[in-house]
């Protein structure tokens, strides 16, 4: 049966590579949507290889260009973010959401609300409205897939078991660009330099993320809302050959481990194929000649976005759009050289004590909640840079 798919975010890295995916198995899929930002060039390069119904730039700006990128070719063209959701409501079997940041919340709600499959890989969704996201799949009879490394390795080794079973879980961090520098030299860190993975292919912002262990901190977070598991339960811990990507442990003591090459087209394929397995052109890993897998024990006081993390979590409510918010606009900061690589954990702690995130815990999520706590953190955010840079 062939699959209707929709791709939200499909010029940046995820959806690059959900768009490799389909074209190889191009008889398996239709496409419905596709949406993007800027780069309209290759934006209508996808909807023409991929036949798309529509393509949508989330400027109205952009609209012109990719109206004329587009000529000729059949495939409707729209602009906006109210274009984005009313392409999130065209009939479709899967749905990606790729979106980088709390932008992609709304069209994935949207997504949901038509009782579709939601591939996840926008983890400020569930950072910012965990509860939101998993009663709207309930409420309507969707799915959610995740399509973090992470979360499809735990979703994976859970299969077939029970979950109450489950007393820890434990999600693997590369350590990022300066999993090896002396702490002292963190706060001259470079741009380009945060801005260089070891292991993985991503995207600017979230490689920065990977460097402060911002990403990780929000995964944290992930899988207390997608898994329903206890805070305490969750744990990090550094793995620099990035081969296993989460383990989980049972009670008897077992652990199950999920290995595979840094390469997201594993976890972008289990999601697309879901609940088959295809055959994925990833890399075999060869265990003999790779030798050994090494851990390291995160050090909270050179990675305060854990601690950070742990704080969310106890709080809930809307800290989790507290936290993501005023770490986006830190993020935009030090991309912009404001501030320095340290200084973004300092402002995403100072708009926490700010706001105080712990009283957000009896607050009803909603989606103007959401957005109106991530709007606020962003302001205060900024007020918290201009106040160090004055």
């Amino acid at each position: 049966m062939v699959r209707r798919v929709t791709i939200f975010g499909s010029t940046g890295s995820v959806g690059c590579n959900t768009v490799d995916l389909i074209t190889a198995d191009r008889d398996a899929f239709e496409v419905v949507a596709l949406t993007g930002g800027r780069n309209v060039a290759k934006l209508a390069r996808q909807a023409r290889e991929l036949n798309a119904e529509i393509a949508v730039t989330a400027h109205e700006a952009c609209y012109q260009d990719l109206r004329a990128a587009l000529s000729g070719s059949g495939v409707e063209v729209a602009a906006g973010s109210n274009a984005i959701l009313e392409a999130a409501e065209r009939p479709a079997d899967w749905v990606m959401s790729a979106i980088v940041g709390a932008a992609g919340l709304p069209p994935g709600l949207k997504a949901l609300e038509q009782g579709q499959t939601l591939a996840l890989a926008n983890k400020e969704s569930l950072v910012t409205a965990g509860p939101l996201l998993m009663e709207t799949a309930r409420r309507h009879g969707a799915t959610i897939l995740p399509v973090d490394s992470e979360h499809s390795a735990v979703f994976q080794a859970l299969i077939g078991e029970d979950i109450s079973t489950v007393e820890r879980v434990i999600i693997t961090a590369s350590g990022g660009a300066f999993r090896d520098w002396p702490e002292e030299k963190l706060a001259s860190a470079t741009l380009a330099e945060a801005s260089a993975h070891p292991n993985w292919a991503m995207g600017q912002r979230i490689t920065i993320d990977s460097a402060s262990l911002f990403n990780k901190a929000l995964e944290l977070i992930e899988t207390r809302e997608y898994f329903g598991v206890d805070p305490a339960m969750i744990e990090a811990i550094v793995h620099p050959e990035s081969l296993i990507h989460a383990m989980v442990g049972f009670r008897d003591g077992g652990i199950m481990a999920h290995l595979g090459p840094p390469d997201m087209r594993h976890a972008i394929g289990f999601a697309l194929n879901w609940p088959t397995r295809k055959t994925l052109p990833v890399e075999r890993l060869d265990l003999a000649a790779l030798g050994q897998l090494t851990f390291r024990e995160p050090d909270e006081d050179r990675y305060p976005a854990l601690r950070l993390a742990r704080e969310v979590m106890s709080a809930r409510g809307l800290a989790g759009a507290i936290f993501n918010g005023s770490k986006e606009r830190a993020l935009d900061g030090f991309i912009e050289g404001r501030i320095g690589f340290l200084d973004m954990a300092n402002v995403v702690d100072t708009v926490l004590a700010k706001t105080g995130a712990g009283s957000h815990m009896g607050r009803e999520i909603t989606l103007d909640a959401v957005l109106a706590a991530d709007a606020e953190a962003r302001r205060l955010a900024g007020e918290e840079m201009n106040r160090r840079q004055g």
